[in-house]
C-alpha cells in the first residue's frame, strides 16, 4: 500500500534524522568557509568577474607578509639600533693592532674605503688596549672607546670623536667610507702611538 503524502513526508523526516545523514550535514566551519569564498567570489575589480577577486587576495597576503616581517625583524631603525648595540669588537675577533692595520691597508689598496675605515678604527682601539689605556670587550661601542681614550689623550678628543662617527657610519648606518676618512684615521692612529698618555686607570668601556 502506497503511503499518503503526509506519511511519506514524515517517513522522509525520520530517515534524514538518523545519525549517518546528520553526520553528512555541513558543520558551522564548512558554512563559514563557504560564505567567505562566496564573498570573495562576489568581489570584482574589472574583467569578466571570474578572477576579479585575485588582486584583493594578493593584497591581503602582501599585508600579512609585511606585518609578519615587522614582527620578526622589527622596524629598520630599531634593527639598526640593535645591531649598533652589538659593539665594536666581537668575541671571535682576536687580531692584534698590527694585524688590523694590515687589514685596513689591504682594503685601502683595493679601494674599499668602507672596510679600510672600519678596520683602521678597530686598530686604534686595539692599539690602545694593548697599551692598557682601555680594555675594550664585546659590546664596547666606538663612542665609548673615543671618550675613554680622550681621558688619556685630551688633545685628541675631537679627532677621536670624529673617528668614532666614521666607524659608526660605515659599520652600522650604511654609510660609505671615503679615502679622506681612512687617511684621517691612519694619521690619528700614528699620532696616538707617538703620544704619551696621561696617567689614567685602565677602564673597561
Amino acid at each position: 500500500m502506497d503511503p499518503s503524502a503526509p506519511d511519506a513526508q514524515q517517513w522522509l523526516r525520520d530517515e534524514l534524522a538518523k545519525a549517518p545523514y546528520q553526520a553528512a550535514q555541513p558543520t558551522w566551519f564548512d558554512r563559514l568557509s563557504q560564505a567567505i569564498l562566496d564573498w570573495f567570489s562576489s568581489l570584482t575589480f574589472g574583467g569578466d568577474g571570474s578572477n576579479g577577486w585575485i588582486p584583493l587576495i594578493a593584497t591581503v597576503i602582501g599585508i600579512a607578509l609585511l606585518v609578519a616581517a615587522i614582527l620578526v625583524f622589527g622596524l629598520p631603525r630599531r634593527a639598526r639600533r640593535r645591531k649598533s648595540a652589538a659593539g665594536l669588537f666581537t668575541t671571535d675577533d682576536r687580531r692584534t693592532a698590527d694585524q688590523l692595520r694590515t687589514s685596513a691597508a689591504a682594503a685601502a689598496s683595493a679601494g674599499d674605503w668602507t672596510l679600510a675605515s672600519e678596520e683602521a678604527f678597530r686598530a686604534i682601539a686595539q692599539g690602545l688596549a694593548e697599551r692598557t689605556v682601555l680594555r675594550p670587550t664585546p659590546g664596547t661601542t666606538a663612542h665609548s672607546v673615543a671618550e675613554l681614550a680622550a681621558a688619556a689623550f685630551p688633545d685628541e678628543r675631537a679627532r677621536l670623536r670624529s673617528g668614532a662617527n666614521v666607524f659608526e657610519s660605515v659599520r652600522y648606518l650604511g654609510g660609505t667610507g671615503t679615502e679622506q676618512g681612512y687617511t684621517d684615521l691612519v694619521a690619528l692612529d700614528a699620532d696616538l702611538r707617538a703620544a704619551r698618555p696621561r696617567a689614567v686607570t685602565p677602564v673597561a668601556p
